[in-house]
């Protein structure tokens, strides 16, 4: 190992979960970063390696979201590819206690990310927390991507923890094109989720209603797709709310550039990407104050309760109808996106962390 930690290149595994979204444009991300100098294995499930990363070779290993009889299999399928490694690094709880329980008795050091809170009933969080303390015990360092997480872990007992760097892509936005949205000149309100239930879309439709009451003419678009769409438009329909579900989008720069105001109603988030993307194109940003949220927007945004519609939309309507107060949110958005990581300040980090659990 000594020989290893004074070599200038690395061999690392990264291993993911069911990754979707951010979790796995950060993961095949930092893979990328890596692979230029150092040599990297990316193992995990066919989403999240197909299609491959330039400089780093590609293992499908089927990691689930939930327990299965096959998990002995990539308990196994793991530990051989870990055997030649200087390092791993699991993301997610399930891939980072699979991970720790391959490593059993190498000697070769576990870094874990943490990139969401459990979420579920009683036996899940159960079920979570078994898992939790796996990877407390077991990984030589945890990086959490909210400051609830890390409190979390570091209560468990696991012996380095810091909060991840997981910055959000940096991309132009062009026009956008509201002939083809069909809004005309319509206030716009703008939300990007995917539709489930931690998005808090709940909340979004009953702050909708109240929307429609306060600003009659504005429109609230909503950017994803997911599990819950179709109840979502049922509802939409059947309540006549002013919401249109967009679903997947190629053009999410151009609709956090010119929406009028950006929404997050989310239960829970980590370091949210699409809200970091929304500070970079200059929005003015209204969330619920949950999770890591206030850590990424900073002073940014107008933060409220999580579950109170009504001050919920009272924010909104005063974004919407105090261009006073809109200018000065969408400044303090320019400002922070300054402040943001970028993808070589997460690559820093973890090479970082790498080298000090390697010793």
């Amino acid at each position: 190992m000594a020989d290893a930690a004074a070599a200038s290149e690395l061999r690392v595994l990264q291993v993911a979960g069911s990754a979707t979204g951010g979790t796995r444009g950060h993961v095949r991300e930092l893979a990328a970063g890596l692979a230029v100098d150092h040599r990297v294995i990316l193992a995990g499930p066919e989403q999240v390696v197909v299609p491959g990363v330039h400089g780093a070779r590609s293992h499908v290993v089927d990691i689930t979201d939930r327990p299965r009889a096959q998990d002995a299999a990539v308990i196994g399928a793991l530990r051989g590819l870990a055997r030649r490694a200087d390092v791993v690094h699991a993301h997610g709880l399930r891939a980072g206690a699979l991970a720790a329980l391959a490593l059993t008795g190498l000697p070769v050091p576990l870094v874990v990310t943490l990139h969401n809170l459990p979420v579920g009933g009683p036996a899940v969080q159960a079920v979570a927390a078994g898992l939790e303390r796996v990877v407390a015990a077991r990984a030589d360092a945890v990086l959490g991507v909210s400051g609830d997480i890390v409190d979390r872990m570091r209560g468990m007992g696991a012996a380095h923890v810091a909060r991840a760097l997981v910055p959000a892509p940096v991309r132009a936005p062009g026009p956008l094109d509201r002939d083809a949205l069909d809004v005309g000149t319509a206030p716009l309100v703008l939300t990007l989720a995917r539709l489930a239930p931690q998005k808090g879309l709940d909340l979004l439709l009953d702050t909708a209603a109240l929307l429609a009451d306060r600003v009659p003419d504005a429109v609230w678009l909503v950017a994803g797709d997911g599990p819950r769409r179709a109840e979502l438009e049922r509802a939409v329909a059947d309540e006549a709310l002013p919401v249109r579900l967009l679903g997947r989008r190629d053009d999410v720069p151009d609709l956090l550039a010119g929406a009028d105001v950006v929404v997050s109603t989310a239960e829970w988030e980590g370091q949210p990407l699409w809200l970091q993307e929304a500070l970079h194109a200059g929005a003015a940003v209204v969330a619920t104050d949950v999770g890591g949220t206030r850590e990424v927007t900073g002073p940014a945004a107008r933060l409220v309760p999580y579950g109170d519609p009504d001050r919920l939309c009272s924010q909104i309507v005063s974004v919407l109808r105090e261009p006073a107060v809109a200018e000065g949110l969408r400044a303090a958005a320019r400002a922070r996106a300054a402040e943001l990581p970028r993808a070589h300040d997460a690559l820093a980090q973890v090479l970082d962390v790498y080298r000090s659990v390697i010793g």
